[in-house]
């Protein structure tokens, strides 16, 4: 870590953190056989920019996180110890093997996200339900958390679902996004955030913690995280990568530091 990077936002760090979803850089680099973009470059210069974590989504077929990446960025947040690691997937396919493995070398994993998503999918599309998944998660939270990891649930705007969630021991929920991400800047908008800040409330009064993710971009996080209370995290891949083809990942990360620091202004008439 290079102490002389700074984004000068660092008295906003205890607002929402932001991390670094490195699937789509691995994606590309999956296309040749030349081990560029770097997965470890890319993550290192999201943490020197100011990026509170990283999030990698390891899928069976290893269409983009491979397994040794796994390995590689645990052993790279070694030296970043006020940044955490999240790993993201469906605990019944590969997920869990990863937790248990990272923590019996003792390895970081702060966070694991809970994702319901088959292995045909091309990306996440919906949340857990209840009571449907709860009986099969059971066991697998307690015993996530028994290794080490806080355990989030990715979850669809639902209020009624977050009772629930805390009944299960999770201790976050992720709210999938992409609904918003839709509307935003629609004649549905309004409608569509007010669901989500109904279900922030209500894991809020669950007293779970709350993260975001999936298509949320320079754009529209501002007013998401201006409607939507108590969120502790954004994870954000796509649009991100996306916009640091064109500035770069340290402009680019500083920029989304930007967004989550003007969502705490006061909304200027």
């Amino acid at each position: 870590m290079n102490p002389l990077l700074t984004t000068g936002l660092d008295a906003h760090r205890g607002t929402t953190a932001l991390s670094v979803n490195v699937n789509k850089v691995a994606l590309l680099r999956n296309t040749r056989s030349l081990e560029i973009p770097s997965v470890l470059r890319a993550a290192t210069l999201a943490l020197e920019a100011g990026a509170h974590g990283i999030t990698v989504h390891p899928r069976p077929d290893e269409r983009h996180i491979r397994k040794h990446d796994v390995y590689e960025l645990a052993e790279l947040k070694q030296q970043w110890p006020q940044a955490e690691y999240n790993i993201e997937g469906n605990p019944f396919h590969n997920l869990m093997d990863f937790v248990r493995d990272l923590s019996a070398k003792g390895l970081p994993l702060h966070q694991v996200t809970f994702v319901p998503d088959s292995v045909e999918q091309s990306t996440s599309d919906h949340g857990w339900q209840f009571p449907q998944d709860a009986q099969r998660l059971a066991p697998l939270i307690d015993e996530a958390r028994a290794l080490g990891a806080r355990v989030s649930l990715f979850m669809d705007p639902l209020p009624e679902a977050m009772r629930a969630v805390r009944e299960l021991r999770a201790e976050r929920v992720e709210l999938y996004t992409e609904s918003y991400a839709r509307a935003h800047g629609t004649g549905t908008g309004d409608a569509v955030l007010a669901a989500f800040t109904a279900t922030a409330q209500a894991a809020l009064q669950e007293g779970l913690g709350i993260n975001a993710g999936h298509d949320l971009n320079r754009v529209n996080l501002s007013d998401f995280l201006r409607a939507v209370p108590g969120v502790q995290e954004v994870s954000i891949g796509h649009a991100l990568i996306a916009d640091a083809l064109e500035l770069g990942y340290t402009e680019t990360v500083r920029d989304y530091l930007r967004c989550i620091h003007r969502a705490s202004l006061p909304v200027s008439t």
